[in-house]
């Protein structure tokens, strides 16, 4: 066959074929880290480490984002609301927005930028130092030492650090929208507790619990395979894992973020 017709079609399955070996690549290290979570002996003070590396260093930022979201939420809201003349629903626009969207949403890209790229990073340096290849020998599993106690801690924290944007972010509306723009006070929370039902929190929890072990699997992953990375090796590499491991997981977040918002609804 003519090579001017071969190579374009070698170049289309290559397309093809590379991302799809990706994905079972990464379903394979996703579906162990999960098994060794629960390997005997259960590595309590890792989880630990690193629920306060990813949760409690996260709370500042998630308190200064929720704060503010929920006061641009509140003003947004108000001035849309009273076009209809229905401001006095700005605690239940407010409430609803944040609970089913941009708490789970928000929280999990701040903790990307945060938390995220610093896991990608490190798991990179220890494989570029052959620190990887050093527990091998030891005979120590690496995905059980550094990747489990990660995805626990994930699943420990985005929920709760969720619910925290939730919070304050209501408080945020309530700022702008009764203390700024004289919503009564007793309306505004009248109208978020009469709104808000049990199947919004619930919905709002599975999304924090997706995109945990979506992001602890796409960030240890894309450290983890640093020495596979064609673009370049040493701290080139470690960058360029960074990188992709931020903005991959920024896209997937958004992408399960409408998946299961389809399903919830």
């Amino acid at each position: 066959m003519n090579a001017f017709v071969v190579q374009p079609l070698a170049a289309l399955g290559r397309s093809v074929i590379h991302p799809v070996q990706e994905m079972g690549r990464m379903a394979i290290f996703l579906f162990q880290g999960l098994i060794h979570m629960f390997s005997w002996p259960i590595q309590v003070f890792k989880i630990v480490e690193q629920t306060y590396f990813i949760g409690m260093k996260s709370v500042f930022v998630i308190l200064l984002t929720g704060a503010f979201t929920g006061m641009v939420l509140g003003l947004q809201g108000y001035y849309t609301l009273v076009k209809f003349g229905s401001e006095g629903l700005l605690g239940a626009a407010v409430a609803l927005t944040m609970i089913r969207e941009m708490g789970p949403v928000l929280t999990a890209i701040m903790i990307i930028g945060r938390a995220g790229s610093a896991m990608a990073a490190e798991i990179g340096i220890m494989r570029i130092s052959e620190q990887i290849d050093a527990l091998e020998t030891m005979n120590i599993n690496p995905i059980r030492f550094l990747v489990s106690p990660r995805i626990a801690a994930s699943l420990i924290s985005f929920p709760l650090l969720t619910a925290l944007f939730d919070v304050i972010g209501i408080i945020g509306g309530y700022l702008t929208g009764s203390l700024l723009l004289g919503i009564n006070s007793g309306i505004y929370f009248a109208r978020v507790e009469s709104s808000v039902e049990m199947v919004d929190v619930n919905g709002g929890f599975i999304k924090a619990l997706v995109f945990a072990v979506i992001v602890a699997m796409v960030c240890c992953y894309q450290g983890y395979m640093t020495h596979t990375r064609p673009g370049g090796f040493g701290s080139k590499g470690v960058s360029l894992s960074t990188t992709s491991a931020v903005v991959m997981s920024c896209v997937l977040v958004l992408v399960f973020d409408y998946v299961l918002t389809s399903f919830l609804l």
